[in-house]
């Protein structure tokens, strides 16, 4: 699903300076916009000028900027996911998936923030879902638990990559200072009062950088090791409920 918008309503058009108006452009531009001046800047009357029409000419693609915000999330996971398919390994794949994610708000760091939280009922969000799920039913998982562990495993990866791409869209000057600060302020705590953060001292400014890939492994390791006893589980109830030899 593209669109609530009738489709002849979504057919190209001219705007007043030649240029073909139509769905991908508006979603193009929007997330121009909003990597140079913010989400703000994410208006009808921006837009319009951005791309040399009426104002108005949006609402025959888009019903509001809401429906525009969900179109441009699901422009990044779309873009994300492109050219990915899912392999026979499961774990490997449902790594990958959330590599991409990360990658895909790292080059949309201010779109991010509107775009991690939304569910977009798009084709691009939808088909990353079947993916997912997808895996976790080929690892064994009944269908219930399969639903949930995706959650789970989206959840965290979205949160992570979000808080990522918002630490990237701070000014250079506050990226910086929050760098300096675990080389620099964590180094001269008080012993007796930090005396934990005092032994891991020299190890501190590791914190400055992502943690999104151990996440993603831990999380991996638990899905892993939960399927893993689901599958023994599942071969001691089938060895106890075979035939008894006489």
């Amino acid at each position: 699903m593209t669109s609530r918008v009738p489709e002849e309503r979504r057919r190209r058009r001219p705007t007043r300076s030649g240029v073909l108006l139509s769905e991908d452009l508006i979603v193009q531009t929007a997330l121009r916009l909003i990597g140079e001046h913010g989400p703000e800047a994410l208006s009808v009357r921006r837009l319009g000028a951005a791309l040399g029409c009426d104002p108005t000419a949006l609402y025959r693609y888009f019903h509001d900027t809401d429906d525009l915000v969900l179109a441009i999330a699901d422009r990044i996971i779309g873009d994300a996911m492109e050219g990915f398919a899912p392999g026979d390994d499961w774990v490997a794949s449902l790594r990958e998936m959330a590599l991409r994610v990360r990658a895909g708000y790292l080059a949309h760091p201010r779109a991010a923030a509107l775009a991690a939280h939304r569910v977009t009922r798009r084709r691009s969000e939808i088909r990353a879902v079947e993916m997912g799920v997808g895996l976790l039913l080929s690892a064994g998982f009944e269908t219930g638990a399969a639903v949930r562990l995706y959650l789970a495993f989206i959840d965290t990866v979205l949160s992570h990559a979000a808080t990522d791409a918002a630490f990237l869209a701070l000014p250079r000057q506050q990226r910086e200072a929050d760098h300096r600060a675990w080389r620099e302020v964590y180094q001269n705590l008080d012993p007796g009062t930090y005396p934990a953060l005092t032994a891991v001292r020299r190890e501190l400014p590791g914190m400055a950088d992502s943690s999104f890939e151990e996440a993603v492994e831990l999380l991996l390791e638990a899905l892993a090791a939960r399927a893993a006893r689901n599958a023994r589980t599942k071969t001691g109830a089938a060895n106890r409920s075979g035939p008894v030899s006489g």
